[in-house]
């Protein structure tokens, strides 16, 4: 073989390898113009850590689904051959760190929605942050979750810091309620919620009581007679639905008059239907933003209803997708390279109806939360 025939097959080969770069483009907010003709597809894995069963399993299993249809959407508009790998965490920090094992043994796995619970994050993000995998997740709002400690953590829902002074405002200003009672359920989340509404409410001169009951009750029987005729709302901020309405029978069984208002734990229509409570929520009701109506009519058509949870983990499956799109394009992605491309990844618009941008420290810019009344099993918004 001659000289000039080895330089030709050179050049050849490395005009391959530079083709063999990936890149596509979201409308949504992302960078590229799709596979080429003759380039290899962006590839890779981004899983999804939700309660796909257990008491929380209608909330995580939307949330999966969610999650699967905006990978799937984002294949189609930009070429790329994204795929979801799942892992039920039941909700349980101890069995999120074992799915985080696994997902980091994964070498395929670029990235993870999720976890859902603050608790969860908390279980795995030491792993993560070794691993160099980012976690962008649709529900976890404890306020001390970007405090530093996980630097490849990041969130497009508020934190608790948001929250609670959002329910306290509602709750004294709009229920005008002079005495409430606080019932946490003894997780990180759970008392974040309740320590940052107390402080709240008390600075609004709302006089308060606090309790608390462990997530695996079923009886609460005792915390309801505590209740105090005088008390005019019992602030619930729980992650198990289902406990709350149990929670709201066993009031009506004992004549207890006093208003119900959950956290976001409690938006869960098949869950909780307590006629007038009310349910604070970290996403708005998409059916309502008009960018959202084709994943609206898509999810609906595929999997039903559904409610706030889900929409927030397509949110940050889009974001996981645009950031490994965009490490493609400077070569084959890496995890070390999805962490990078996550702090300066846009999303506008999005299904959220609000640009999805992070601060330095990983929270959603301008993140808020909506209240919602319960009226005859409906969750209607009423502030936002």
């Amino acid at each position: 073989m001659n000289r000039h025939l080895i330089a030709a097959l050179l050049t050849t080969a490395a005009f391959a390898l530079l083709a063999a770069g990936c890149g596509g483009d979201d409308e949504e907010g992302g960078g590229g113009g799709g596979a080429s003709d003759g380039a290899a597809a962006c590839a890779g894995t981004i899983g999804v850590m939700a309660p796909l069963t257990g008491d929380a399993a209608e909330q995580g299993l939307e949330q999966l689904h969610f999650a699967e249809l905006a990978v799937d959407r984002f294949n189609q508009e930009n070429g790329t051959q994204l795929k979801v790998e799942q892992g039920d965490t039941q909700l349980d920090p101890g069995q999120a760190s074992t799915v985080a094992q696994q997902f980091i043994s994964n070498e395929g796995i670029l990235g993870i929605v999720g976890p859902a619970g603050s608790s969860e994050v908390e279980a795995i993000g030491a792993l993560i942050e070794r691993a160099t995998l980012a976690a962008v997740s649709a529900s976890a709002t404890g306020a001390e979750l970007t405090n530093g400690d996980y630097p490849t953590f990041s969130r497009v829902v508020p934190p608790d810091s948001v929250q609670g002074p959002t329910d306290a405002d509602y709750i004294a200003q709009q229920l005008d309620a002079q005495k409430v009672f606080v019932i946490d359920d003894q997780t990180s989340y759970s008392t974040g919620i309740a320590e940052s509404l107390i402080e709240s409410l008390e600075e609004q001169g709302v006089e308060t009581s606090r309790d608390s009951v462990n997530q695996d009750a079923t009886d609460f029987s005792a915390l309801v007679s505590r209740i105090g005729a005088d008390i005019d709302v019992v602030f619930l901020p729980w992650q198990l639905a289902a406990n709350a309405q149990l929670f709201g029978r066993q009031m009506a069984e004992q004549g207890k008059e006093a208003t119900i208002f959950g956290s976001d734990g409690l938006f869960s229509p098949d869950d909780f239907s307590i006629d007038g409570s009310y349910v604070s929520s970290f996403a708005p009701d998409i059916t309502q933003v008009p960018d959202a109506a084709e994943v609206v009519e898509a999810f609906r058509n595929e999997y039903g209803e559904f409610g706030t949870f889900g929409p927030p983990a397509h949110a940050a499956a889009t974001v996981l997708a645009t950031a490994i799109n965009a490490a493609c394009e400077g070569g084959e992605a890496s995890r070390e390279a999805v962490v990078e491309q996550i702090p300066s990844t846009s999303i506008e618009p999005s299904i959220l109806g609000q640009p999805i941008t992070f601060t330095e420290s990983g929270d959603l810019e301008g993140a808020t939360f909506f209240v919602f009344q319960v009226t005859d099993g409906k969750f209607e918004l009423v502030e936002q």
